[in-house]
């Protein structure tokens, strides 16, 4: 049984894997990693392995909760066939590069990876394998948050995405939203590429106004994760 962990900013994402199946997964908020306590159901479990970009204090706080070593797996040159375009390597988040070993076990070919959370991630995957670079973009809650903050009269209250928005609060969540898809679109034509995989807490408001082939990969990091695993244990 291996153990996959991808600690985000907001959530920390688990998977319990065995061979080619998840047998349950879930996710607490960044802020309470003592919540994995109860939520993990308790198993005989071989290794832990994880990816952080929440910082060395919710590393340290999820080996202590968990009492075992975790193997935070950071990006590398090559891993798992997949070659990293980055200028420098080590530069590129965890997460990303865990997504991107993951699209590539789940849809091997040409693929655009978007991991859309507090942060939105637009990355090129060619069918060789070869990461050739992308886009981060602020989240959507993001995005809406920082216009609110710096604008006068702007509140920060939810608002939806709509094709002609007649209120204030819903025109700022489709500002938001086109942005991010345009910024999807227009990577995914200049990459040529054949499919687009996306993740992430705003995934659902992205996926029905994509115009372009997608699938909906929620578990993508931790399928990364879990790829990186099954190598390192062979």
């Amino acid at each position: 049984m291996l153990l996959c962990i991808d600690a985000g900013n907001t959530r920390i994402k688990w998977g319990l894997r065995q061979d080619q199946r998840w047998l349950a997964h879930g996710a607490v908020p960044s802020g309470e990693p003592v919540a994995l306590v109860a939520a993990i159901p308790a198993q005989p479990v071989r290794a832990v392995i994880g990816c952080n970009v929440a910082g060395e204090g919710v590393a340290r706080a999820i080996e202590t909760i968990l009492q075992r070593p975790v193997r935070w797996n950071t990006a590398q040159a090559e891993q798992c066939g997949i070659r990293n375009g980055y200028e420098n390597p080590q530069q590129l988040g965890a997460d990303r590069w865990a997504a991107l070993i993951g699209a590539h076990a789940l849809a091997p070919g040409p693929c655009l990876v978007v991991m859309a959370g507090t942060a939105t991630t637009v990355d090129v995957l060619d069918a060789s394998g070869q990461f050739r670079g992308g886009l981060i973009l602020p989240g959507l809650s993001l995005m809406a948050h920082a216009l609110a903050g710096n604008t006068a009269g702007l509140a920060a209250e939810p608002g939806s995405p709509a094709d002609f928005p007649r209120n204030t609060r819903d025109a700022i969540a489709s500002g938001a939203a086109d942005a991010t898809l345009g910024a999807i679109e227009r990577l995914y034509r200049r990459a040529g590429a054949a499919q687009c995989l996306i993740a992430g807490g705003a995934a659902e408001i992205l996926l029905p106004r994509l115009e372009l082939p997608r699938r909906h990969q929620p578990l993508l990091v931790l399928e990364g994760l879990a790829r990186i695993g099954q190598v390192a244990a062979a």
